[in-house]
């Protein structure tokens, strides 16, 4: 049995806090907003490439502790580690016994990108045995095909993707993209990540579909021209990465860029200008697909 020890701080002693608990023998410690669910919750983080919020005014600490292993003057000697009164009012709260693994697992089920296309869980079974099934489980690297513009582009790929072409997914994270295209009859598929998890995870994902992926690291120098270009990362870096981009298309080869609010569209349209005529190629929940022909 696990019991969760709940302390209010305030965003200068919850850092702390935590800290001090876990030195007092917590399992984990976590922060969340005091008014969290409330019409007073204050949104933690801006969109992405926005500078993150202050920690909230009002927290809640939320340690773990085994049951019985914790007493109150331990929660007090972490209190007043962290700079807090002695006495700081805390809730002791029982977690009740449960399969974590069936819970974390039932919280993500398998995903229909178009009739042709599914990303499937390991623990699942296919919905449709018929269509592509993508094993995929959620893991640290970016990519599980529940993010919108994850899906913009696996769906495009289901529509572009003829068979036999050169694709570059640029920032591959998982894999998911790449994998993607294999699947669907891409002929040399190759993926780059600055992070080298990325890539590890990449190359298991692969393996796990019975797919080839050439791998790099992004200080990799990449050789030849790619018919296709996928490049799912954000609009700040879609900009800089613009003339590297852009170089690896082929001359009539097809470019792919998302990871963009709507609002960014004309930034990265002209960014890309003239080499390419980006257009809106689809858009979900606030975030857009760019896409177009290399023509120079």
């Amino acid at each position: 049995m696990w019991v969760n020890i709940v302390i209010p701080a305030d965003s200068t002693h919850a850092d702390a806090l935590t800290e001090a608990l876990m030195d007092q023998g917590a399992l984990s410690a976590s922060m969340e907003d005091a008014h969290a669910g409330t019409d007073q919750e204050q949104p933690q983080f801006g969109e992405p490439g926005m500078p993150g919020m202050p920690l909230w005014d009002q927290s809640r600490v939320i340690a773990l502790f085994e049951a019985g292993s914790v007493t109150a003057e331990q929660i007090s000697a972490a209190c007043v580690a962290a700079g807090l009164p002695a006495d700081t009012p805390y809730i002791e709260q029982a977690v009740a016994e449960q399969n974590w693994v069936q819970l974390t697992q039932s919280q993500f089920a398998p995903i229909q990108i178009t009739d042709r296309l599914w990303i499937v869980p390991s623990w699942h079974e296919a919905p449709n045995p018929n269509a592509i099934n993508m094993v995929l489980d959620p893991g640290m690297a970016f990519g599980t095909g529940s993010h919108p513009t994850t899906h913009l582009c696996l769906a495009w790929l289901c529509d572009h993707v003829q068979g036999g072409e050169r694709l570059m997914d640029y920032g591959c994270g998982s894999g998911i993209l790449a994998i993607a295209a294999a699947m669907l009859g891409a002929g040399e598929v190759s993926g780059t990540d600055i992070d080298p998890h990325a890539l590890v995870a990449a190359e298991h994902n692969a393996a796990q579909n019975g797919v080839t992926l050439k791998l790099f690291d992004t200080q990799h120098a990449i050789n030849g021209h790619f018919d296709v270009v996928v490049a799912n990362i954000l609009a700040n870096p879609l900009t800089v990465l613009a003339p590297a981009l852009i170089s690896l298309a082929r001359p009539g080869g097809l470019i792919a860029l998302s990871g963009i609010l709507c609002e960014q569209v004309e930034q990265v349209q002209q960014t890309y200008a003239p080499a390419l005529d980006l257009t809106v190629s689809a858009e979900r929940d606030g975030w857009v697909l760019l896409t177009g022909t290399r023509i120079c």
